[in-house]
């Protein structure tokens, strides 16, 4: 059993109810037929800003954020690809899971990162505040080296020294 690729029109159901497909290649009629198993990757541009965008971030803070982002991104089983941290927000390349739930992953990103760095003195006597929000944007295959350069050029950009780059 396989799925027909793309061969209904507007409106009506390409796949046959009821079925699963099992197998990659082609079936006895020559359609082509897809993996229930096949890869799935969603890449996703995440940033967000400290709290009315004030310069929170400094060295000590920014090389506790990577190591944590990286972390926490894991946990979540989401990949961090590149992660950019400036003095007043953060941006970050990441894979997601086929399944996953962006506003609890997000949640851990900032609000645990800044429970965390306050705690343990990373902030100093600055405590570390995130602003409520974050912007999350999918990313094609072929915008991966752009967005990837983009973050990894955080730095550059804003005319500062933070910990950049991939991960």
């Amino acid at each position: 059993m396989c799925i027909r690729a793309l061969k209904g029109r507007l409106g009506q159901d390409t796949r046959p109810k009821g079925r699963r497909t099992r197998r990659f290649g082609t079936d006895d009629r020559g359609d082509q037929c897809y993996s229930a198993s096949m890869p799935v990757h969603i890449y996703a541009h995440l940033s967000w800003t400290t709290f009315a965008r004030t310069p929170l971030i400094d060295e000590r803070v920014a090389e506790f954020l990577c190591r944590f982002l990286l972390e926490e991104a894991a946990r979540h089983r989401a990949r961090a690809i590149e992660i950019g941290v400036v003095r007043d927000h953060v941006h970050m390349l990441i894979e997601l899971p086929a399944a996953f739930d962006v506003p609890r992953m997000v949640q851990g990103l900032k609000g645990a990162s800044a429970r965390l760095a306050n705690r343990d003195g990373y902030a100093g006597h600055t405590p570390l505040q995130w602003a409520q929000g974050y912007d999350l944007r999918s990313v094609g295959v072929e915008q991966l080296r752009r967005v990837a350069e983009y973050v990894r050029e955080q730095q550059r950009r804003h005319g500062e020294l933070r910990p950049s780059g991939p991960v």
